[in-house]
């Protein structure tokens, strides 16, 4: 077995048609999918048990969010690769086999993302890699611009786990998910202990996918997504960051954290802001930093680099728009 699609879902059977189907259409056919349900209430096994049966199902107690989900299915895979897919997605039938072309290239790729399209709007792109920046933001690049637009095959800060494909043996050596995160973020987070031991993220402009965005959460902005987002902006660059980077970056990052909570401040929803916030701050003592090693200083240094580099063309591409 070549690669292991692994699928979270919870209460997601209204998707999961249009998902697998597409799945097997694929021009790619050396991998296994396997679905690890977060305890859905939707008929989502039942479905899927009537319908694909083919399919590995693992069926978890309760709902444990993304992370968890992704690192039983990552246990289970048998394949030399893992690709990750949101329930709700479509994609084009060469859509595997690029993704495999392009992370056989270099065993320095631990990651490859796709461009991922607006599901309701087919013309406009929704995502096509995470960038990363010293403000402690993290932001999609290409979001709602035109599909025509980022058609070249380069190195991202990081990949989203809602389309993309990894090399397990990095697992490993890396670690997996952090299910402290339990979502948003976790990929993030990720990619970044992967460039610190000096690994790449890539983006594939032809394994393409059709994403309906906020599937499981409901919606763009909601109390869930931003108190879970909130904290988890916190792990990230405590969780990675040595101490004196931490230090050297904490004025841009204090900066970057009022800016939102202004920004959520305006959309009724800064209270829950603040909330994550301070859920971060008191949970630092769960997150297991990544040790620093002097082995890693140069991508220590290239990460700090690209970090400056990304929000300056974040702030450049705000001004654009």
């Amino acid at each position: 077995m070549k690669v292991s699609v692994i699928i979270p879902n919870y209460n997601g059977k209204k998707y999961l048609k249009d998902c697998l189907d597409s799945l097997y259409k694929q021009s790619f056919n050396e991998f296994e999918v396997i679905i690890i349900d977060n305890n859905s209430s939707d008929g989502s096994i039942e479905y899927l048990r009537n319908n694909y049966v083919d399919i590995i199902i693992q069926e978890l107690d309760k709902n444990h969010g993304f992370s968890k989900a992704v690192n039983e299915g990552i246990k289970a895979a048998k394949g030399e690769y893992v690709a990750l897919l949101n329930n709700d997605t479509e994609v084009e039938k060469d859509w595997l086999e690029n993704l495999v072309n392009c992370i056989k290239k270099d065993e320095k790729i631990f990651s490859v993302c796709s461009k991922m399209i607006q599901y309701n709007d087919r013309d406009k792109i929704d995502d096509t890699g995470d960038e990363y920046s010293i403000i402690g933001w993290a932001y999609k690049r290409g979001d709602g611009r035109d599909i025509e637009n980022y058609s070249r095959e380069e190195e991202v800060f990081s990949s989203c786990a809602g389309a993309a494909i990894y090399r397990k043996k990095i697992f490993d050596e890396i670690g997996c998910f952090d299910e402290n995160f339990f979502a948003y973020m976790e990929d993030v987070d990720i990619s970044y202990r992967a460039k610190i031991h000096g690994y790449k993220n890539i983006y594939c402009p032809d394994a393409l996918v059709y994403h309906v965005g906020s599937g499981t959460s409901g919606s763009k902005y909601n109390e869930f997504k931003v108190k879970l987002a909130a904290r988890n902006n916190i792990y990230v660059p405590y969780k990675n960051m040595p101490l004196i980077q931490l230090i050297m970056n904490f004025p841009f990052l204090l900066l970057g954290f009022f800016v939102k909570y202004v920004f959520f401040l305006k959309k009724g929803f800064g209270k829950i802001y603040l909330e994550g916030i301070k859920e971060g701050l008191t949970n630092l003592h769960k997150i297991k930093k990544v040790k620093y090693r002097n082995k890693n200083l140069f991508n220590y240094i290239k990460i700090e680099l690209e970090l400056i580099k990304n929000t300056f063309k974040y702030v450049f591409l705000k001004i654009k728009k």
